[in-house]
């Protein structure tokens, strides 16, 4: 199991380093496109919309992105469609989390593949808009979401006594939290410093809060996005339970499904392109 995860995910970065550093921004843009409609697929089966809707489901997400790509959305999405989708999210996420897995089932169907087809598209939205501004502002972008996940594991295991939300993924702490929004913090202070001393394509996210906001609002805005990610992983297991899935699908040997792979990254996106329009 553990040789068929390296391999898998080899080949995933393989592939993704190769699309992101072509010349034209269209291979990393259609290659994300169809791993994003992978998970519109994954996520009309995790809600009840048997094999065939669930298939529609991901033929739409690819549908919304192509659109989007067409009408040049791309480089040019405005601020308010990010700041709408990131109070969806918090709204949409406290709910959910209020209410607990065996709620989920119970909502309207339509309402929930609604609801992920939009969070899908928003999100393929914003990592395309974000690697139009740059490929240091985008690595830096998901480099947040990888370090606060791999730091919160590691201080989770070493320090973790508290549960986040038992009922929803058990592992979780809130010293595994905490762990996380250190570890960004950390990881800020080092690419801040990075693009101050060698030459980058654009600044990152990190250098544009700080710019624009100062130490104590670029902090603020790391701990929210660090506490979004925590939402968007949350919410995916929260479905899975609710569906008694382990994993949102078996695309990915050794791994499960993409959305199990990018569910802390769908609110964090538009946020950050909506921290990227204040900041700018």
């Amino acid at each position: 199991m553990l040789r068929q995860r390296i391999a898998t995910a080899l080949v995933l970065v393989i592939v993704l380093l190769g699309a992101l550093a072509a010349d034209s921004a269209w291979p990393f843009a259609l290659l994300t496109l169809v791993l994003i409609a992978a998970c519109g697929w994954e996520w009309g089966r995790l809600n009840q919309a048997g094999d065939a809707l669930a298939l529609g489901m991901g033929v739409l997400v690819g549908i919304a992105g192509a659109a989007a790509l067409l009408a040049g959305l791309k480089q040019q999405a405005p601020a308010p469609l990010w700041w709408s989708v990131v109070a969806l999210w918090v709204v949409a996420g406290f709910v959910a989390m209020r209410q607990g897995p065996s709620a989920w089932p119970r909502l309207p169907r339509m309402g929930r593949w609604l609801l992920g087809v939009l969070m899908l598209w928003s999100a393929w939205l914003a990592l395309t808009q974000a690697r139009a501004t740059g490929i240091n502002f985008l690595l830096s972008v998901l480099a947040l979401v990888w370090m606060a996940d791999v730091a919160a594991y590691f201080g989770g295991r070493a320090f973790g006594r508290r549960k986040l939300a038992p009922a929803i993924s058990p592992g979780k702490s809130w010293e595994g939290v905490w762990s996380g929004m250190v570890g960004v913090l950390a990881l800020s202070a080092l690419w801040i410093a990075i693009d101050r001393h060698f030459a980058v394509d654009t600044p990152s996210l990190y250098t544009r809060l700080w710019q624009h906001a100062g130490l104590a609002g670029l902090v603020v805005a790391l701990l929210a996005l660090c506490a979004l990610s925590v939402v968007g992983d949350l919410i995916e297991s929260l479905v899975k339970r609710a569906a008694g899935a382990k994993d949102s699908s078996r695309l990915l040997p050794g791994h499960g499904g993409v959305l199990d792979r990018v569910d802390a990254l769908l609110p964090v996106l538009p946020a950050a392109m909506a921290l990227l329009s204040w900041a700018s």
